[in-house]
């Protein structure tokens, strides 16, 4: 076990230095993650007891987003890199501190903080996401997000079971509020933290050409299909959880205990998936992880309870992350490929992609207000997951059709023999 286990840092320490800094980026703002995802949500929840309220302030941030990913390929062109991913990092402690400073969560206010907030994962997600594509190939992308997935879920552990309590015992009923203005300034000051290593990295900017682009290959809009389908999920499962877990079982402590039952093991599942997996198994992780997500909605919308709840989050535990896992590898063989063919620099594909998956979560999302407005919250809340679970499976016969002609496309342009001499420093997969 031991010699395992130090075999596995050694193996982490012979990747390329940017490959260890984006990931030890990514684990220090990770820290924030789960605040960001679930207590924002929850602290707006308690504080107006309305879940379509949650639901506008989700709108808010996803309509940020693509906004600023074009903003961020403008600014590409005269900032670093490493200036812009800080920014977005340090901008979602900017928008919790906004939040906390409303008097009235009226919807103007719940907006403006919204909007920040998307600012913020704009900033952050378009320069993460390029910085991932830059660094990684198709050979060890797995490994990339297999130990990425593995920190951010034993971070998911500790952080929901710390910051819950924390708010539930420290602020009570009357100081509720207090306690979530301290976790503020906790995840600001870790922001400031993830910026410093971020600057440590040697990271450079896309070559400025021209990343705006309306007509791309067919093969593209195939993947723009599979975006709006993830992104149909996004919409609704960044704010379920907290509404269901506030509304079924009452206490922010529930919440964080809710969402670290079952993380260590998942976590060490991810992490061995993405060191022994190879690029043909991405399909069978992705479908796994869709069925895993068809099964929570069931167990929500049949049992509708905190045992329901329970099954919910532990099954979303597993599937979230073999998601992950499998999603962006594809996505950014796509890429790849597109790039070459197109000769395109690889940001205008990450700001398209965006689009695809705003669709996605504006159809999330705007189905459960329609839900909850013309029949409820209830029905909103119990019925609407497994529909969109329903919808998602589709994106199996998607992603395997997208994988086949990614071999050809690949094949008839010669990209996957110029791909076999873009190797990094160490074995990229292996047995642990």
């Amino acid at each position: 076990m031991a010699k395992n286990f130090t075999s596995e840092i050694e193996h982490f320490r012979r990747q390329p230095f940017n490959f260890k800094m984006l990931i030890w980026t990514n684990v220090v703002y990770t820290l924030v993650m789960p605040v960001i995802d679930i207590f924002v949500a929850a602290y707006v929840m308690r504080n107006s007891n309305d879940p379509t309220k949650v639901v506008i302030y989700q709108l808010t941030i996803y309509t940020g987003i693509p906004l600023t990913f074009l903003l961020n390929g403008f600014l590409l062109s005269r900032f670093n890199i490493k200036l812009l991913y800080s920014i977005g990092m340090m901008l979602s402690g900017v928008s919790m501190m906004i939040m906390m400073s409303l008097k009235t969560l009226d919807v103007t206010g719940i907006g403006v903080a919204g909007i920040i907030m998307g600012m913020s994962f704009g900033f952050y997600w378009a320069n993460r996401d390029y910085l991932a594509l830059s660094i990684t190939n198709d050979k060890n992308r797995n490994y990339y997000y297999g130990l990425e997935t593995f920190f951010y879920t034993v971070i998911a552990v500790i952080i929901p079971f710390c910051v819950g309590w924390f708010i539930e015992l420290v602020g009570n009923k009357e100081n509720a509020n207090f306690a979530y203005r301290i976790v503020t300034g906790v995840v600001f000051l870790i922001t400031i933290a993830a910026s410093i290593v971020c600057f440590r990295g040697d990271f450079k900017n896309p070559e400025q050409k021209k990343f705006i682009y309306f007509k791309f290959h067919p093969y593209w809009r195939k993947l723009l299909v599979l975006a709006s389908l993830k992104g149909l999920a996004q919409g609704y499962l960044v704010t379920a959880p907290a509404m269901l877990i506030m509304r079924l079982l009452g206490k922010e402590g529930a919440l964080g205990t809710a969402q670290s039952i079952g993380a260590i093991i998942a976590a060490v599942i991810m992490y061995i998936i993405g060191r022994v997996s190879k690029p043909e198994h991405r399909i069978y992780i992705f479908s796994a992880g869709l069925i895993l997500f068809f099964v929570a909605a069931l167990c929500n919308g049949i049992l509708f309870n905190a045992t329901g709840v329970i099954l919910f989050m532990l099954f979303l535990l597993l599937a979230k992350p073999m998601l992950d896992i499998s999603y962006f590898p594809i996505q950014f063989s796509v890429i790849d490929i597109l790039s070459k063919i197109e000769n395109r620099n690889e940001f205008a594909y990450i700001l398209n992609h965006e689009a695809g998956l705003y669709v996605g979560r504006f159809i999330g999302a705007g189905t459960f207000i329609v839900l909850a407005y013309y029949y409820s919250t209830e029905v909103a809340l119990r019925y609407a997951l497994i529909f969109i679970a329903l919808a998602q499976l589709l994106s199996i016969f998607v992603a395997q059709n997208i994988i086949k002609e990614g071999k050809v496309l690949a094949k008839e342009h010669g990209i996957e023999e110029a791909e076999e001499k873009i190797l990094t420093e160490a074995p990229l997969t292996g047995t642990l």
